[in-house]
């Protein structure tokens, strides 16, 4: 029991430093200048490829479910391939 315990104080403070991180977390406006892409996919997409979150960093700073993240980029990802 003490084990687990532990391991949710951990991943409880790992959540904290990531939401403080959010506070630094600093994002260019022009990335929203592509309108071809709603405003989630972009915020998505930059910080998967740029900042080099995972998935579930972004759910917590955004306040989504991992998998909505995952389908946001997904979605992201086709609309860029099919534009070439």
């Amino acid at each position: 029991m003490r084990i687990i315990n532990e391991f949710k104080k951990e991943e409880v403070k790992r959540d904290l430093d990531s939401q403080q991180n959010a506070h630094s977390l600093m994002i260019p406006s022009f990335v929203f200048k592509d309108r071809r892409l709603k405003v989630l996919e972009v915020l998505v997409e930059y910080l998967k490829e740029d900042c080099n979150l995972s998935y579930h960093e972004i759910a917590i700073l955004l306040n989504r479910d991992d998998r909505t993240i995952w389908t946001v980029y997904q979605r992201a990802l086709k609309k860029r391939e099919n534009e070439k």
